[in-house]
C-alpha cells in the first residue's frame, strides 16, 4: 500500500508540472477533470449516493 505522504508528493509534482506546462488555465482544467473523475469514481464505488444529493429537501423518503 502506498502511503498518503507519497500520494501527496506525487500529486504536488503533477500539479507543478501542469502549471509549468499549461499555465493557470491548464491548472484549472486539471482540477476540473480531476474533480469530475473523483466524483464519478465515488459514485461507481458506491461511496456517494447521487440521487440523495439532487433530491429536494421536502421529497426525501
Amino acid at each position: 500500500m502506498i502511503s498518503r505522504t507519497t500520494v501527496g508528493l506525487f500529486a504536488g509534482l503533477i500539479f507543478a508540472l501542469v502549471v509549468v506546462l499549461g499555465g493557470f488555465g491548464g491548472l484549472m482544467a486539471a482540477l476540473f477533470f480531476g474533480g469530475s473523475g473523483l466524483l464519478i469514481g465515488r459514485v461507481l464505488d458506491g461511496q456517494l449516493d447521487l440521487p440523495s444529493l439532487v433530491a429536494r429537501p421536502g421529497r426525501r423518503p
